[in-house]
């Protein structure tokens, strides 16, 4: 019996790496059934056991990957340090990730412009933002950050990132721990009061 389940998790992982591979290297439309099967090796009905569709597999594997990305963000975030601190140890969570899994990185930034992507999936993966939402909430109570909506604040922090990521994926820039650095005091500076 664990052996079977072991082998439906193994198919299972299996499809959704093979949808954020062909997703990443030809986008969404060369993402079909059919191919994404035949890199899981698998047949295209084995599929329909774990996703009713297509819309279904990405959006599962959005949620999987926004939740791996947030995780690495809020490690070791104590609710309790300063503000700037706090945000500081987020950002910076968030740079490692993006650098260390630039397909997931890739993926997420395309999710961002895609209609595959259904608006309950995307405000289930806001969720998972909750803690560095609360943490601009508490800087605007405290006078440190700007009132700017969260999206607004997102747009102008954690966004950037994405495209210096981007620009190293194509060999047009290269981040160190110098532009790094630049980059979090930039962001910084763009929302503080």
């Amino acid at each position: 019996m664990m052996a079977k389940l072991q082998k439906s998790i193994d198919k299972q992982r299996a499809l959704l790496e093979a949808t954020l591979n062909l997703i990443n290297n030809g986008g969404i439309q060369e993402a079909s059934m059919a191919k994404i099967a035949k890199l899981a090796r698998v047949s295209p009905a084995t599929i329909y056991l774990y996703f009713e569709n297509k819309r279904d597999l990405v959006n599962k594997l959005y949620l999987e990957v926004k939740g791996s990305f947030t995780e690495k963000a809020f490690e070791g975030y104590e609710v309790k340090n300063p503000v700037k601190k706090s945000f500081e140890q987020i950002w910076f969570n968030m740079a490692a990730f993006k650098l260390r899994h630039k397909e997931k990185a890739s993926f997420l930034s395309q999710c961002d412009n895609i209609p595959l992507i259904d608006e309950q999936t995307r405000q289930e993966g806001l969720k998972h933002l909750q803690p560095l939402f609360d943490l601009w909430l508490r800087g605007q109570k405290e006078g440190i950050i700007k009132s700017f909506s969260p999206h607004l604040l997102y747009a102008y922090t954690i966004y950037p990132m994405a495209f210096l990521m981007n620009a190293q994926c194509r060999g047009t820039f290269q981040i160190n721990k110098k532009v790094l650095q630049e980059a979090f005091q930039a962001a910084w500076d763009s929302i503080k009061v």
